[in-house]
């Protein structure tokens, strides 16, 4: 089995597919300088096997890279960035962190 995550900004949104096969989706509005993420979903036959986290974390790698921020209004998104806040938190703005109910510190 090969899961591969990819940017698809045609349809606004990160999907993840395995072997070939669309499993899931995050979708997004991208504005200047930042991704807002809306919604992560994984299709019901790709359920509890770990799909939607590999496709937020490499969703959040991607932004990253690219050098934006991230709003996260998806509750799934905000959960992944709560627990890995050493790795993630820094890609909110500081100034959103508590609209989204997260640390201002990395170490929290």
């Amino acid at each position: 089995m090969t899961t591969s995550t990819r940017d698809n900004p045609a349809e606004n949104r990160y999907e993840i597919h395995d072997d070939g096969r669309l499993a899931g989706f995050s979708a997004y509005k991208l504005t200047e300088g930042r991704v807002a993420f809306t919604h992560t979903e994984t299709l019901p036959e790709f359920a509890g096997r770990g799909m939607a986290r590999q496709l937020v974390t490499d969703a959040l790698d991607d932004v990253r890279r690219r050098g934006l921020a991230v709003l996260p209004f998806c509750p799934y998104m905000r959960k992944v960035i709560a627990q890995n806040p050493d790795a993630y938190l820094d890609l909110v703005p500081e100034e959103h962190r508590d609209y989204f109910g997260l640390p201002h510190t990395e170490t929290a």
